[in-house]
């Protein structure tokens, strides 16, 4: 029987369970799921649903599962749960036991959802960051080795006027760090969360997560309906656009 079918006496239809399942797209959430159960067994430790030591507990073993999953993330396609938050939470019970159960209490799968999309995000800007540093550092150490070399400039396909090699290179520095700072932007937008905001307007616990911002930061149905951070991150698609230009340079030194 789902998640959400206490209602109903029989299993749902074979084909509406292949269309409702996500599984097979939000596994890749996994790291992030776990993290942010990690956060909410803190969470749950300040208003007395866990102890210390049943904290501890549960942490060891959502550590272990993070391992587990990294070191081999296609094992979760093998699994019939519905989703991510079931995989993880019926890991969780198969290691811990009861105690496991204990974890759910207070929150619901929809600010589950929007938490690890968020986390995903962050996640995603850090690489996309660290990516675009290496590029720039390498375009600088390029032009430093080569600031005597010369070649043409172009302005609508047609040789303009000769630029060093080295000011060509640190053109593009100076772009991607326009586009860095579009990310930095993001990655603050993206800094609030809606872990604790349960399934639409809250909930009548009062806790934080100590290891990451938690609870009402947003409006709670604001928050828990906030599943399009990945737009904020669109702004990388300038990226490509600098690479396609960077092509046609390279192509147009052929003519």
């Amino acid at each position: 029987m789902a998640l959400w079918g206490g209602r109903f006496t029989q299993a749902a239809d074979q084909r509406f369970k292949q269309f409702n399942d996500s599984l097979r797209f939000d596994y890749r959430l996994a790291e992030q799921d776990i993290v942010g159960s990690v956060a909410w067994s803190k969470a749950l430790v300040t208003v007395g649903v866990l102890s210390a030591a049943e904290q501890q507990q549960l942490e060891e073993a959502l550590n272990v599962l993070l391992e587990e999953v990294r070191a081999n993330p296609q094992q979760i396609l093998a699994s019939d749960a519905e989703d991510i938050h079931s995989w993880v939470e019926g890991k969780l019970i198969d290691k811990v036991g009861q105690l496991g159960k204990k974890l759910h209490t207070g929150r619901s799968r929809n600010d589950q959802v929007a938490t690890d999309l968020k986390l995903w995000c962050k996640d995603t800007v850090v690489e996309l960051l660290s990516a675009n540093r290496q590029l720039q550092s390498a375009l600088v150490e390029t032009a430093q080795q080569n600031q005597d070399a010369v070649m043409p400039g172009y302005t609508h396909l047609q040789r303009a006027q000769p630029v060093t090699f080295a000011h060509w290179c640190l053109a593009y520095v100076e772009m991607l760090a326009r586009d860095e700072s579009r990310l930095q932007d993001a990655l603050k937008r993206l800094d609030v969360s809606p872990l604790g905001c349960g399934a639409l307007a809250g909930r009548r616990m009062k806790s934080t997560a100590s290891s990451w911002p938690a609870g009402w930061a947003l409006p709670p149905p604001l928050a828990t309906a906030s599943t399009a951070c990945p737009i904020a991150i669109m702004c990388w698609s300038c990226f490509p656009m600098r690479l396609s230009a960077w092509c046609i340079c390279r192509a147009l030194r052929k003519i």
